[in-house]
């Protein structure tokens, strides 16, 4: 397993939709997932800091963790099936491990709220290279060559 780090989120300028970029402190690789708005705008709003009046649906799956003693130790994007991405949360509660099989958006959502590190299986990564070579149609290597030459404007207030 690799750990990762959130590198930034953004709108994928092509298809206009949104962007998390997952980035290997030690060597540098990047892995994009592209999510649905709705999963964005709770990552987003965790990376900003932003209050919301009641709970959304990532605080209060916190909550009721808390509530019932357990904890989110890390999350794991473990695999990559026909472009789609899946993770797991691996959770505690006393001398219980468990591990839930979820979307890697949620799972990160999450993460940022537990303050859980994430992970991504190097297999995953591995597919993920492969899919850049059969030209998928979200194609990481633009969008890396896009990082590297767009403005601070262009890549939006989450870029990190």
């Amino acid at each position: 397993m690799i750990k990762m780090e959130i590198k930034g989120l953004l709108m994928d300028p092509v298809s206009n939709m949104p962007v998390v970029i997952l980035r290997d402190l030690e060597k540098g690789l990047f892995l994009p997932i592209w999510v649905g708005i709705f999963e964005a705008n709770a990552i987003a709003l965790e990376m900003e800091k932003v209050a919301t009046p009641r709970p959304m649906t990532h605080d209060l799956l916190k909550n009721l963790l808390t509530e019932l003693d357990a904890h989110v130790d890390r999350v794991v994007i473990n695999d990559l099936k026909e472009n789609t991405f899946f993770a797991r949360i691996h959770l505690t509660r006393g001398d219980s491990a468990l591990s839930v099989d979820s979307r890697p958006s949620d799972a990160i959502a999450l993460a940022l709220r537990s303050h859980a590190e994430i992970f991504v299986e190097e297999e995953v990564l591995e597919k993920s290279r492969s899919l850049r070579a059969e030209g998928s149609d979200q194609d990481p290597d633009r969008l890396r060559k896009w990082l590297e030459e767009a403005s601070p404007d262009e890549l939006g207030k989450y870029r990190m």
